[in-house]
């Protein structure tokens, strides 16, 4: 079985459990207060060229979501999201079982504009509704696009004007930064949005999330929201040892080489795929990608390959599945899902 379900349905990168192994005996103090976070913080400051920032690291995506967004708002204020978000689609509901009204706009893209935003804005005008507060965008978004420079700065520049605050999603953050039609870069999303994070569960870790906050509004008593939502680890050093080991280097470490790695394979399955006649639901750039395939096609895939079945299309006889690369897809792996989509 070749697996195309995820880009972390494997351990970590042998680099990164290398360094887990060989730190495995020494005493640290918990809690994320250990030489190893400190480490991974400078490191990451120097990354994004800010000296001065928040750095928390996280066990997940969803708790890193959960914790900044209630750290963020009062409790009758809400989040606007792209209708295709994490948070909204595969998050069991988590934002919102804090309190916080998640509303939910159309995209085809899986990307937000101010324009978008502006008419949830017009109808919210009055204390009998939650009011927005928080903009929540992901780089890359679930669709497998990516932001411009403009879009985002747009984005920031809006959400500025609106006194709302602007988040990133960057589960997939690295595989966005080396997407051949990126144009954007870690230090410009720093000085664009109030906070984002660094992806490591789906980058090369076993787990982990790092967490810039930018914005010291919402960095006040972060590590109380962190403890009180249960996303304190006692063992923080674990996720430090890992931040390390993926980012030490800055623009040449081992995330950017693996996303880049995901991102080539995933390019290379792309464009065979379109050479085969086949469709996209979205024209993903990234290591997620969408293909539109016959029923008859995808029952016979499953025989050799994992991975999951995506959307309805207009034609009842196809289904857009997803494929995605991570840090252990082969090229092998690519050539044997090409033959057997032949």
């Amino acid at each position: 079985m070749r697996y195309f379900i995820s880009d972390y349905s494997q351990g970590a990168h042998p680099d990164v459990l290398k360094a887990l192994v060989e730190t495995n005996f020494e005493h640290t103090d918990g809690y994320g207060l250990d030489v190893y976070c400190d480490n991974a913080a400078s490191i990451i400051k120097s990354l994004i060229g800010k000296p001065d920032a928040n750095i928390h690291f996280l066990v997940g995506g969803t708790p890193a979501n959960v914790i900044t967004i209630a750290a963020t708002l009062k409790p009758y204020e809400c989040v606007i999201a792209p209708h295709t978000s994490h948070i909204y689609m595969h998050e069991t509901g988590a934002v919102e079982a804090t309190g916080h009204k998640i509303y939910a706009l159309d995209t085809e893209d899986g990307k937000l504009r101010p324009d978008m935003i502006q008419c949830v804005l017009d109808e919210f005008e009055d204390e009998h509704m939650t009011l927005p507060k928080l903009v929540y965008i992901s780089n890359t978004t679930e669709l497998g696009t990516i932001y411009k420079k403009s879009e985002l700065e747009a984005l920031s520049k809006f959400c500025k004007e609106k006194g709302l605050y602007l988040y990133l999603d960057g589960a997939r953050l690295g595989s966005a930064l080396t997407s051949p039609e990126n144009d954007i870069s870690i230090k410009d999303i720093a000085n664009l949005v109030d906070a984002f994070y660094i992806g490591g569960t789906k980058n090369g870790t076993l787990f982990g999330e790092a967490l810039i906050v930018l914005n010291d509004e919402i960095n006040d008593h972060f590590r109380f929201y962190i403890k009180q939502n249960l996303g304190m680890l006692a063992k923080g050093r674990l996720l430090g040892v890992q931040f390390e080991a993926l980012l030490k280097g800055g623009e040449n470490s081992l995330l950017f080489k693996i996303a880049a790695h995901e991102n080539n394979l995933a390019e290379k399955l792309r464009n065979g795929i379109s050479d085969l006649g086949y469709e996209f639901l979205s024209e993903s750039c990234t290591n997620q990608i969408f293909p539109i395939l016959p029923k008859e096609k995808i029952a016979k895939l499953r025989e050799e390959f994992l991975f999951e079945d995506w959307s309805s299309v207009d034609d009842p006889s196809k289904f857009a599945v997803r494929f995605v690369t991570g840090w252990g897809t082969t090229d092998d792996d690519i050539n044997a899902l090409l033959e057997a989509l032949k």
